[in-house]
């Protein structure tokens, strides 16, 4: 008998469709998306619509409150993320082979890099500083990436005395903490404030067990002999953390400085915090060259302005 087997259709890939997608996801509105990504509303709706119509499935549920991803939506965003911030890479890398200057390898923590990073990038003009090659990565991967000799400097998170790693320095940039947001249309957006038990009774929206912020968390809850709940998602990143908690409609565990840049509403919770820093790594030994001191000053610069 010969069967004939079908080859699935293959669509060709619209980063503008796929950048539309998160963005709409990451802000829950296409209003606000239309003026981030500096495009009309009826041509990023149009970019949807096309994405949904490859896709054969809903990808964003919109409602009056603005929109949400569907469980097909929430599948794809986690590889059209990741396909984004690997293509905002190759672009780095390409600016920076139109000039003969050295490259300077930087790993940076997710938090850190949302937090002031990418905006200190994005502002650097290319003719008159060296490439950066850019790494985003857990805090302790990026400590083991400078101590190893993978990255030239970094930027991670740090909680209270942490173990420190051997093989690198580390300078205070900037303090920081772990908080508990919301959507504002959930029922804690109000009361501002929740007792301790209702915050470890409820499941939320936390960071993968390999993050500083979830190491943060676990760490101040395990010195108290504290249990939360089971997380209801665990994140691989903050953009990711920040969509599911919106979709959902539930807290959140992140960076304040994150949840800062969103609509978010930051709940405090009765006796509890979990303080950290974000902190600019270098090597333990050798001596950095000069556009790896240069890019750390421009670090320190970004980070000075970014807590005025």
């Amino acid at each position: 008998m010969l069967v004939t087997l079908m080859a699935a259709p293959v669509f060709p890939l619209d980063l503008h469709e796929l950048r539309g997608f998160c963005v709409a996801a990451d802000l829950g509105s296409l209003g606000r998306a239309s003026v981030r990504l500096r495009v009309s509303q009826p041509s990023l709706s149009k970019r949807l619509a096309s994405l949904e119509a490859k896709a054969g499935a809903r990808l964003l549920q919109r409602s009056t409150r603005g929109v949400a991803l569907t469980p097909a939506g929430r599948r794809l965003y986690q590889h059209a993320h990741a396909l984004l911030e690997q293509a905002d890479h190759v672009a780095d890398v390409m600016v920076g082979l139109q000039r003969s200057g050295a490259m300077v390898r930087l790993a940076v923590s997710h938090s850190a890099f949302e937090a002031f990073v990418a905006r200190m990038l994005q502002s650097s003009d290319p003719t008159q500083r060296a490439a950066v090659e850019l790494v985003a990565a857990n805090s302790q991967v990026v400590r083991g990436l400078v101590a190893e000799g993978h990255a030239d400097i970094g930027v991670a998170a740090s909680r209270p005395k942490h173990s420190p790693n051997p093989g690198v320095r580390e300078v205070q940039l900037a303090e920081d903490a772990i908080v508990c947001g919301v959507p504002n249309h959930h029922r804690w957006a109000r009361r501002r404030r929740v007792s301790l038990a209702a915050f470890l009774a409820t499941p939320m929206v936390v960071r993968d067990p390999s993050s500083n912020a979830r190491w943060t968390v676990d760490t101040v809850l395990s010195a108290r002999g504290l249990i939360a709940a089971p997380a209801l998602v665990e994140a691989p990143t903050p953009r990711s953390a920040i969509s599911e908690a919106q979709a959902r409609n539930a807290p959140l565990l992140l960076s304040r400085h994150i949840v800062a840049q969103t609509e978010f509403v930051v709940v405090a919770v009765e006796s509890l915090e979990f303080p950290r820093a974000y902190a600019l790594v270098t090597p333990a030994y050798g001596e950095p060259t000069g556009d790896v001191v240069a890019l750390a000053h421009r670090i320190r610069q970004a980070v000075d302005l970014w807590l005025r």
